[in-house]
């Protein structure tokens, strides 16, 4: 009986598929992947920026080509920013707690800084606001690091955007 009213349940209102980073909680948390993604930004913003047509009026295949890369460019882009996001999301609604804020009074402004940046980021072929969520974002993983009381250290990258990344002693 029970079992009968469950499947009509499901057919009614069939159950969805929901993803999280766990909630168990594990207490595994990382800003590492939320850096990386702000760096691709600027990696596929630099790649808008740099393609240029080989002459002023460039034949049919070669628009074809430059609006192939730009949506490809432009789709890791906006994806990239998104991952920034829900990354920051994850760590700033699962792990920090109250005596983080108190010690970082300023930490619930720098996330919305991050959110808005990482949103201007996805509209727009903007380099500085793409910096700027880079050094929001190293800047809250400074932040986390610290909270886990360890030393935060920025690290020279070998990535194409030459930048740095937050990592721990």
């Amino acid at each position: 009986m029970i079992k009968t009213l469950l499947k009509i349940i499901d057919r009614i209102s069939p159950p969805k598929l929901i993803y999280a980073h766990c909630d168990i909680p594990c207490g595994i948390y990382d800003p590492h992947q939320a850096q990386l993604a702000a760096h691709t930004v600027i990696r596929m913003v630099n790649l808008i920026n740099e393609l240029k047509p080989t002459s002023e009026e460039p034949d049919l295949k070669e628009r074809k080509r430059i609006i192939h890369q730009i949506s490809r460019y432009t789709a890791v882009k906006e994806e990239h920013a998104e991952l920034v996001k829900k990354e920051i999301r994850i760590i700033w609604a699962d792990y920090f707690k109250s005596e983080h804020l108190e010690k970082y009074p300023g930490l619930h402004n720098l996330v919305f800084e991050i959110m808005k940046l990482a949103s201007k980021a996805r509209q727009e072929v903007n380099l500085e606001a793409s910096q700027q969520l880079l050094s929001k974002v190293q800047e809250f993983a400074e932040i986390f690091f610290k909270t886990k009381g360890v030393e935060p250290i920025r690290i020279k990258t070998v990535y194409p955007t030459e930048g740095e990344i937050v990592l721990h002693k």
